[in-house]
C-alpha cells in the first residue's frame, strides 16, 4: 500500500471509528456531519469522497461492526473440529452474544440499526481487504449439513432476528433473565429453527 492510499484509509478509519464514538453517546438523529468531521480532525469534503450522507456512513458501520463480530466467532469456531453443523452455528452465535456482553454500546447500535438488508450486504461483501467474506463460510456450512436445507436464507434471517431480538434485554438489563440462564432456551429455539429446514432428499 502507498503512502497515499494508507492516508486515505486513515482518513476513512478516522470517520468511522468518530462517527461510531458520536453515535452511540448521542445517537444518529442529534449527530451531523459537521460534528464528525470536526472530532475526526478532516474537512468536510473529505467525508464525501467516502460517504454519501450520515446514513450511509451509519450503515457502512453497522455492516463493518457485523463483519468484525462474525471474523472473531469465525476464528473462534476454528478452534472447535469435528462438530455437528447444529453445533457449529451454536458455536459462532454464543461467541457473538458474548462480545455483545463485553460491549453493551455496540450491541445498542447494532441492534437499534440492523436491518436484513444491511446485515446481508455485511455478511456478502468486503468493506476493506481485511473483512471476512462470510458468505463463504456460511456456505461451507450449509454444504456440509448431512441433510439438505430448505431455504437456507429464510433460515438464517429467522436465526438472525431471533437471536438480536432475544439478547436485548436480558443483556442490557438482565430481563427476564441473565443472558447466561437465557443461553440454553435461545440454542434450543436455535436448533429447531434448523431442524424445520432439515428435509429428507
Amino acid at each position: 500500500m502507498g503512502k497515499l492510499d494508507a492516508n486515505k484509509k486513515k482518513k476513512r478509519e478516522s470517520l468511522l471509528n468518530t462517527a461510531f464514538n458520536i453515535f452511540t453517546s448521542k445517537g444518529v438523529s442529534q449527530t451531523s456531519i459537521s460534528e464528525i468531521v470536526k472530532n475526526a480532525g478532516v474537512a468536510k469534503g473529505t467525508f464525501y469522497l467516502y460517504f454519501k450522507d450520515k446514513y450511509d456512513i451509519k450503515n457502512k458501520l453497522v455492516a463493518h461492526k457485523s463483519n468484525k463480530l462474525f471474523m472473531n466467532a469465525i476464528t473462534e469456531l476454528e478452534k472447535h473440529k469435528g462438530l455437528d453443523y447444529h453445533e457449529r452455528f451454536i458455536v459462532v452465535i454464543d461467541n457473538i452474544i458474548n462480545q455483545f456482553n463485553e460491549n453493551k454500546s455496540l450491541l445498542q447500535f447494532i441492534a437499534k440499526n440492523l436491518s436484513w438488508g444491511i446485515f446481508k450486504n455485511s455478511i456478502t461483501s468486503n468493506e476493506s481487504d481485511n473483512d471476512l467474506n462470510f458468505k463463504e463460510i456460511y456456505n461451507t456450512i450449509i454444504d456440509e449439513s448431512p441433510k439438505k436445507l430448505k431455504d437456507p436464507e429464510i433460515m438464517l434471517f429467522m436465526i438472525v432476528e431471533l437471536v438480536s431480538s432475544a439478547v436485548y434485554s436480558p443483556i442490557l438489563y438482565n430481563e427476564p433473565v441473565s443472558i447466561e440462564e437465557l443461553k440454553p432456551h435461545l440454542y434450543n429455539a436455535v436448533k429447531s429453527i434448523i431442524r424445520q429446514h432439515e428435509c429428507d432428499e
